[in-house]
């Protein structure tokens, strides 16, 4: 299948946003365009923050339906160590212009894993600008042409939001974020004293003291960002994966598999790279801080009006249904839900699954 490399340029960004002298100088961001020739009535967008969808399992299953697909990325991908949401609406935009531009009367954003928040983030700020600036107060140059709307949005296998996906996995038993080593045992999901399944009124606790420490972690951010000569500053953030829903199945129950998407959730949790381990301040406030970031998906989705397809897939390991329920609430009234039995976060291992994704996309979508 004949594909084209899009080239899209998009605004400048933060200083040392990368350290790349060409992109700096030039920015684009890229995509993989896929157009059967077949009409031009509508086109799919495949995009995530940070992750490269120019292989997505959907391109060649929407493209053989004799849809034209572009998948593209931001910036950002391959590191979300500097990412920016309000920046990577931007790159998404630029990827829409280029759409229009070639005729497409009708554009569906689709919004897979933590591409959902992305869209869902996009397509509020399209259809009503309200954004001036990042949410450590610097201001950012987004205009109203830079978004041009999507007609449709359909949420696959989507988390809520990279600030509450995290905050899910915050590792709340660390003592000390200088020290990942320092444990509170009580709070310790893995400890020994906290076995599966867990009790309900230790769970009420854990929640709260994963808020609890994203809360810290925001402040830290602050006020690292108040104190640093760049206005800027290198953040890590430890141990990630510690979501008692990926060992305790009894919780949010689906036909998921015990574990991390990534392997066993003890080992990732430790991991050198993981989840929001590296990133600076103002990125942190972007796109981990519960408190700041803008891009939470449903609350982006509730403020929307175009129609909403949301896929769950029920052999999901990192998005679980009360997150799928979450999107259908957020888009009631306008909101047509669709279940993929048996499929995993990455159901490309299962192309009758893939299949069925595509077809249920483009009898919705057109």
């Amino acid at each position: 299948m004949q594909s084209t490399l899009v080239m899209l340029k998009i605004a400048k960004g933060a200083p040392l946003e990368t350290l790349s002298g060409i992109q700096n100088s030039d920015p684009r961001a890229y995509g993989r365009f896929v157009d059967p020739g077949h009409s031009k009535d509508v086109a799919y967008v495949l995009v995530h923050p940070t992750n490269n969808f120019m292989n997505h399992y959907l391109v060649e299953p929407l493209a053989e339906r004799g849809r034209a697909v572009l998948a593209m990325n931001t910036r950002y991908s391959g590191s979300d160590s500097m990412l920016i949401m309000e920046r990577a609406i931007q790159d998404l935009g630029a990827g829409m212009r280029f759409l229009r531009e070639q005729g497409f009367k009708k554009i569906v954003l689709i919004g897979n894993s933590g591409g959902g928040s992305l869209t869902a983030f996009y397509q509020q700020q399209a259809e009503r600008l309200t954004i001036t600036d990042t949410p450590d107060g610097k201001p950012i140059d987004l205009k109203p042409e830079d978004l041009p709307p999507a007609d449709q949005l359909a949420i696959l296998a989507a988390h809520c939001g990279r600030a509450a996906t995290l905050t899910d996995s915050l590792d709340p038993a660390v003592v000390d974020e200088r020290d990942p080593n320092l444990t509170n045992e009580a709070l310790d999901m893995y400890a020994p004293c906290n076995t599966p399944p867990y009790d309900r009124d230790w769970l009420i606790t854990y929640r709260q003291e994963q808020k609890a420490r994203n809360e810290r972690l925001t402040q830290h951010a602050l006020d690292l960002i108040a104190n640093a000569p760049a206005g800027d500053d290198a953040f890590i953030v430890y141990r990630t994966k510690a979501d008692p829903r990926t060992r305790d199945l009894t919780i949010d129950p689906s036909d998921r598999t015990a574990g991390a998407i990534w392997g066993d959730a003890r080992t990732v949790n430790r991991e050198a790279n993981g989840l929001g381990r590296f990133c600076t301040a103002r990125s942190f406030l972007s796109q981990w801080s519960l408190r700041l970031t803008r891009a939470h998906g449903p609350r982006c989705l509730a403020d929307t009006k175009v129609p909403i397809l949301n896929m769950g897939y029920t052999a999901d390991s990192a998005v679980f249904p009360a997150n799928v329920a979450e999107w259908t609430k957020a888009a009631e009234g306008r909101c047509t839900e669709y279940t993929v039995r048996g499929a995993g976060h990455y159901p490309q291992d299962k192309p009758d699954l893939v299949e069925e994704i595509a077809e249920t996309l483009v009898q919705w979508g057109g």
